[in-house]
């Protein structure tokens, strides 16, 4: 039996890692993988992107399934090209993928199903767009409507820094947003307090099968402070998700979407991630959704996941979640993302990274941006490794994972020292 996983990011090596695992494998390909991938006894690298090409090869090498890792290309229609040829693939398909693609598809896909989120308004004019910052004040949130790699969102906490978001998302697009067919736009929307979580399912059009729940940390410094990134680091179970609150969110938000989405004539299949804002009374607002697997929550969560994943990937496929039981490592799992020097404006490429670890029965180093040069591995991207380690408790975990990062090292190197602070504070 061979599985493709579609993807270069810590999410497909954690992905792949993982189904990896599962007994009568023949071989887990990673299309196109990274340095941590081809590192990886157990998995093959695969040079290829395109969709077509990708969906050629599952039909000639008679691939078992597919599981889809990144936004791309489920937004590009990856899902229903292997489906016109009969091939299995887990993800959502192009249209159901624009709850992710187009965050004003899901504020009014929100809204029309009563699912609870921020009060918002779209632009595509800047003059309308900072009138609207002017008549709400600050704090509030500017996002980018389209793909953004996790860095279309600005929590402005002055006007001026709304303001310069707009101008940035409208007139200048710096972040390199992969807009909708509506051109350039950005939702601006009000701002939440209180403590955010990651609340992953896999869906099979009907039923919904609930992930561990994590949290993780999305600004660059320790306290919470500095710029959004794509993620600095992430824990699992999020101890905010009490079993209540759990109950809520498949209540008032997976349900709900499963089936709004339905109702609207699109079946959604693949990873269903709701971002959450949970406030000190457990009341609940969605931020986003996103249509795959969160990075770096994947990384803990793949890490404490002890079932055969390609059965639970198989059950999704077939629409048979509603058999499945999943089994969790009842240790705390920790991830810290170590960055290269200038993330997330302009990271650099091409620094050597320094004494990896062979992993162990309690971590394993996750590659995200990496690349092999002249047999060394060397910095490819933002977020270079997600270094993840099992604990008894949240204090055990992170000080495994930050004995194992300790290990590691190359020029301009980022990472911040406190995650899982929250959990602790609790």
């Amino acid at each position: 039996m061979k599985i493709l996983v579609v993807g270069s990011g810590g999410r497909e090596h954690a992905l792949a890692w993982r189904l990896a695992q599962s007994p009568g494998l023949q071989k887990v390909y990673v299309a196109p993988g990274n340095a941590g991938t081809a590192r990886e006894q157990e998995l093959e690298n695969l040079p290829l992107t395109d969709i077509h090409a990708l969906a050629d090869y599952a039909q000639r090498e008679k691939v078992h399934a597919t599981v889809v890792g990144p936004e791309a290309p489920l937004a590009a229609g990856i899902v229903d090209v292997f489906r016109a040829r009969n091939l299995r693939i887990f993800g959502p398909t192009k249209a159901a993928a624009q709850l992710e693609s187009s965050k004003d598809f899901a504020k009014r896909f929100m809204t029309r199903h009563r699912i609870p989120t921020a009060k918002f308004q779209t632009f595509a004019e800047t003059r309308a767009a900072h009138d609207y910052i002017d008549a709400e004040g600050a704090p509030i949130v500017v996002k980018a409507d389209g793909l953004a790699a996790g860095k279309g969102v600005v929590v402005a906490m002055d006007l001026a820094e709304a303001h310069a978001a707009v101008d940035m998302m409208l007139s200048d697009n710096k972040l390199a947003v992969h807009h909708t067919e509506a051109g350039a736009r950005v939702v601006i929307e009000e701002f939440l307090d209180g403590e955010e979580a990651s609340f992953i399912v896999m869906a099979d059009g009907r039923h919904a099968l609930a992930l561990a729940t994590s949290q993780d940390h999305k600004r660059l410094k320790d306290g919470d402070q500095g710029p959004n990134t794509g993620g600095m680091g992430a824990y699992s179970p999020a101890p905010v998700v009490t079993p209540e609150i759990h109950a809520r969110v498949m209540r008032e938000v997976i349900m709900p979407t499963i089936n709004g989405m339905a109702a609207d004539g699109i079946v959604y299949t693949g990873f269903l991630y709701a971002g959450l804002m949970i406030k000190p009374d457990g009341s609940l607002r969605v931020l986003e959704f996103n249509c795959r697997m969160g990075d770096p929550e994947t990384q803990p969560i793949m890490l404490r996941l002890k079932s055969n994943f390609v059965e639970i990937v198989d059950a999704a496929i077939d629409g048979r979640l509603n058999e499945v039981e999943v089994d969790w490592d009842r240790r705390v799992a920790l991830g810290v993302v170590m960055a290269a020097a200038n993330y997330p404006d302009t990271p650099r490429k091409g620094d050597v990274i320094h004494g990896l670890p062979a992993r162990t029965e309690d971590s394993h180093v996750f590659h995200a941006g990496t690349a092999s040069a002249k047999n060394e591995v060397v910095t490819a991207g933002g977020r270079v490794l997600c270094v993840t380690a099992l604990g008894d408790n949240v204090k055990a975990a992170q000080k495994r994972a930050y004995e194992v990062l300790d290990q590691v090292s190359f020029d301009g190197m980022q990472c911040r020292r406190d995650i899982g602070f929250r959990a602790i504070k609790r």
